[in-house]
């Protein structure tokens, strides 16, 4: 298989906008061909998403999910750009989607990176170093260590960045993306909470 670089994934994204893991996939199937891989994202819908990301979605469904014992619930917003796709069976499913994710044992803390105060941060930083120095890992390596793992606290916590529960091959941004490409449409989570019983709501 072609060895795909940063550099030409980066590239791809943006010239198409598509999201790096589907860019990534192109670029391989298309072994490390730039244009060939444009078309198979135009082909799968995903390069024209970027065009609708500065779309203003104030349009969509608020979503609720219970746990069958009752012990864990969940409320998002869904938005879209139109009240017609916010309607669709392609677009109710989704929301349901996301709002079970939500209250999975996933337990997102955050909407996006962006949302996750710099203090929490910086104390995850210093853990990851004082850890990577107590195992002897040599001072130049410290900072990749570091920000492999920071990358990994996202994922874990971040919901966009969680692997979606019902189908972990793609995150749940990459979904949101899916459907957006499907109904032509600007399509995001804008906030979401998470009731656990005995527990202050996220």
């Amino acid at each position: 298989m072609t060895e795909i670089s940063a550099e030409l994934v980066k590239r791809l994204r943006d010239a198409t906008g598509a999201g790096m893991m589907d860019c990534k996939r192109a670029l391989e199937e298309a072994g490390g061909d730039l244009d060939r891989a444009t078309t198979i994202l135009r082909e799968k819908g995903l390069a024209s998403v970027a065009k609708r990301a500065g779309r203003a979605a104030n349009q969509g469904l608020i979503e609720s999910y219970i746990h069958f014992n009752n012990t864990v619930g969940s409320l998002v917003e869904v938005n879209c750009e139109t009240d017609f796709v916010a309607n669709t069976d392609e677009f109710r499913r989704l929301a349901k989607d996301v709002a079970l994710h939500v209250a999975s044992p996933a337990a997102p803390r955050w909407l996006a990176r962006e949302d996750v105060p710099a203090e929490v941060v910086e104390a995850e930083r210093r853990v990851y170093e004082a850890q990577a120095r107590e195992m002897g890992k040599p001072d130049h390596i410290v900072p990749n260590i570091v920000k492999g793992k920071l990358e990994a606290f996202y994922q874990e916590h971040v919901l966009l960045e969680q692997k979606f529960v019902k189908d972990d091959s793609k995150t749940v941004q990459e979904l949101l993306d899916e459907v957006g490409a499907k109904v032509g449409e600007k399509v995001a989570v804008r906030r979401f909470v998470r009731y656990k019983l005995g527990e202050d709501a996220d």
